[in-house]
């Protein structure tokens, strides 16, 4: 079962490359971000067709998130528990099953945080941990978890090809580190430092200043495993050519093969 998470940074501007790397990936399970669409806007035709069923948590203009799966999406939930009032776009779970497992899918877009302070940190740092929270009663199921998404964290500064850009940022500071070890330390596995601990792994690389033809990227989009589920994986990866191509997002889909 490959899973792969790509936040495609508007589901208007991106369709056509979203479905070129569909084709050519094949992934059973894309978990998407940013689709920036309301549920009924959302093409989800273009997705049916090509043999997947389709769940959104949309919003108009921003924020959204997806999945798209081969196999049948059940018991789907929209939003992140532990605030009612929180109104933002930012998570989506399901369960899928396999020829072997049945495993919890969770689709989330976790908060930029920018500018620190202020409250857009605040309410990243909040929502972290209604995340951690919520990811600690994931474990409870003892079925395979995979949370997998833009988590906006630099986690270690060989996440980054210039670290000392980002120290003054909600997506490296230490507050922000820390919050997502602990989601990390509640036992979860995440999915490419566990197959290699090699500097340059990015999956985002900004529109200015050339930082994609200078390789300036960054690594923020992550797949965090349960323990059942990181017995299951087979092989991690990084689609970094999608970056180069025509209209592309500045994420880049990270993904992971299960045996399930």
């Amino acid at each position: 079962m490959r899973i792969a998470t790509f936040n495609i940074n508007g589901i208007k501007a991106r369709a056509e490359a979203l479905c070129a790397w569909l084709d050519e990936a094949a992934p059973d399970v894309a978990l998407l971000q940013e689709i920036k669409s309301v549920d009924e806007n959302f093409p989800r035709e273009l997705f049916e067709d090509r043999g997947y069923n389709v769940e959104t948590h949309g919003q108009k203009s921003f924020n959204g998130v997806a999945i798209l799966s081969k196999l049948p999406l059940e018991d789907v939930s929209r939003g992140l528990p532990g605030d009612d009032e929180d109104e933002q776009a930012r998570w989506i779970e399901a369960t899928v099953t396999g020829d072997n497992h049945s495993v919890r899918i969770c689709g989330l877009y976790l908060p930029n945080g920018n500018p620190v302070p202020g409250p857009k940190y605040d309410y990243k740092l909040a929502w972290m941990e209604r995340m951690r929270r919520h990811a600690a009663g994931l474990l409870e199921t003892e079925m395979p978890v995979v949370m997998a998404g833009d988590y906006n964290i630099i986690p270690q500064d060989e996440d980054a090809a210039k670290p000392e850009a980002w120290t003054e940022d909600a997506l490296a500071l230490p507050q922000s580190r820390d919050a997502f070890r602990r989601i990390l330390n509640l036992g979860y596995t995440e999915a490419i430092r566990a197959r290699t601990a090699a500097p340059g792994l990015f999956s985002f690389w900004d529109y200015q200043a050339g930082a994609w033809q200078r390789n300036n990227g960054i690594r923020i989009d992550h797949l965090l495993l349960s323990p059942q589920a990181a017995d299951l994986m087979t092989e991690a990866g990084i689609d970094k050519d999608v970056r180069g191509r025509d209209k592309p997002s500045d994420h880049v889909p990270v993904w992971i093969d299960l045996a399930a």
